[in-house]
C-alpha cells in the first residue's frame, strides 16, 4: 500500500516514513507556446531511450523550468539568489494510502500527516501557455549550474484576486496563497 507525490523545489523527501523514489529535474512546456501541455514534469536524471531521431521535430517540446520570481518575492519569501534558478523536484512515496494538496493552508487537517508546505505556484496569467497549480516548497533549493535564465516552464507565486466572487472574505486581495501536502 502507499501512494506517491511530487515535492516541487526540493530534491529530498520528508523523514516521516516517506521514501525518495527519485530526485529529478523540473520541466514542462514553454511558457509562450499555445497548445502546450499544462502540467509540470519531474524528469529523472537517468533517462533511457528507445528509438530516436536527434533532428528537432514539431511536437510536444519539453523545456527546463525556472523560478520566475520578482525581486520582492525572492527577498521576502525565499531570500536572495533564487530568481532565475532552476528548481529540482523529488518523487516521494509514502506508506499512507492518500495524499492531497490543500491550497490556502500551511497546516494539515486533523488526522493527516504533513509531507511539506509552501506557496501555491503556477504560470503567469499574462503568458500564453496554460499551467497547473502546484505546491512549491517553502524552502526551495536550486540546481547547481542552473542559472542561465533560459525560461521554459516557469514558477510564479499565486495571489488572490477579489472581485465579484465569494472568495473575499475570508481571502485577502493580493495576498500570496500558501499550500500544504498531506497524507493519511
Amino acid at each position: 500500500m502507499g501512494t506517491t507525490y511530487t515535492r516541487w523545489g526540493k530534491s529530498t523527501c520528508q523523514t516521516n516514513g516517506t521514501e525518495l523514489v527519485y530526485s529529478g529535474l523540473t520541466a514542462g512546456s514553454h511558457f509562450t507556446h499555445t497548445g502546450a501541455a499544462a502540467n509540470y514534469l519531474c524528469l529523472t536524471k537517468s533517462p533511457l531511450w528507445n528509438k530516436y531521431d536527434d533532428a528537432e521535430q514539431n511536437g510536444a517540446n519539453v523545456y527546463g523550468a525556472e523560478y520566475e520570481l520578482d525581486y520582492r518575492s525572492t527577498q521576502y519569501f525565499f531570500g536572495p539568489g533564487i530568481a532565475g534558478q532552476d528548481p529540482p523536484c523529488a518523487v516521494c512515496r509514502t506508506r499512507r494510502s492518500s495524499v492531497m494538496m490543500i491550497p490556502g493552508r500551511n497546516q494539515c487537517l486533523d488526522g493527516w500527516t504533513l509531507e511539506y508546505h509552501g506557496y501555491l505556484s503556477g504560470g503567469s496569467y499574462t503568458q500564453t501557455a496554460a499551467t497547473e497549480f502546484v505546491c512549491l516548497d517553502a524552502e526551495p533549493e536550486v540546481i547547481l549550474g542552473g542559472s542561465a535564465n533560459n525560461n521554459g516552464k516557469l514558477f510564479y507565486l499565486s495571489e488572490v484576486r477579489c472581485g465579484s466572487s465569494s472568495l473575499c472574505p475570508p481571502y485577502i486581495n493580493g495576498r500570496e496563497l500558501t499550500c500544504v501536502v498531506c497524507s493519511r
